[in-house]
């Protein structure tokens, strides 16, 4: 997306609903006064939840208002961690994990299939305006490659068939629900495997 598209998108202002506020007044409680700019991560994210998954920079500067803390401060952190979004990604914002584990094991036909259902580009928002895709760095879950992330949810153990049914759902809006889609109830190891020379199930 430009970044007149993205200046174009961005509200006038930015306030927390009532759910987030009374989730914030739960959240300073864990802070002394004195160092409540601390809850300013945990804030960008309930603003990121709440503003249809992307940081606006009105939220940026009502957050540096409720923490006492300079705006570039917030800037800062928001633009130093890749879990907070700056611009709009849509509703369901698919992270599709490309390190060696999940490529080895088909990363590239689900990249293909985001270009196909989804965007031809990273970071761009399909033409119904509610999807985007990312290729990322490993997202912890190499036992159970290959997989996504879309929004705060894992889809593990993927081919290209159930990824297709789950780029579907979310563009039909009824999306699939998360978790192993070969059943699996843990992440062990596959095969039979040693330790200290004995063999174990």
């Amino acid at each position: 997306m430009s970044l007149k598209k993205v200046h174009d998108k961005q509200p006038d202002n930015f306030e927390f609903n009532k759910k987030n506020s009374e989730e914030i007044d739960i959240i300073l409680k864990r802070y002394p006064k004195k160092n409540k700019k601390s809850a300013v991560m945990p804030l960008l994210y309930l603003a990121q939840k709440q503003n249809n998954n992307w940081i606006p920079l009105a939220a940026m500067k009502h957050i540096a208002n409720l923490l006492s803390m300079p705006y570039i401060s917030v800037y800062e952190i928001a633009t130093f961690y890749s879990m907070y979004n700056l611009a709009p990604v849509g509703k369901h914002f698919i992270q599709v994990c490309t390190t060696t584990p999940c490529l080895l094991r088909g990363a590239d036909k689900i990249v293909k299939l985001c270009k196909e259902k989804i965007s031809p580009k990273e970071n761009e928002i399909s033409k119904k305006g509610d999807c985007s895709w990312v290729e990322v760095e490993c997202l912890g879950a190499c036992v159970s490659a290959p997989m996504i992330q879309i929004n705060d949810d894992y889809y593990e153990d993927l081919d290209e068939k159930n990824t297709s049914e789950i780029l579907e759902s979310l563009i039909n809006e009824k999306p699939l629900k998360p978790g192993s889609y070969r059943g699996r109830k843990n992440t062990s190891p596959e095969k039979k495997f040693f330790t200290n020379g004995e063999k174990h199930a």
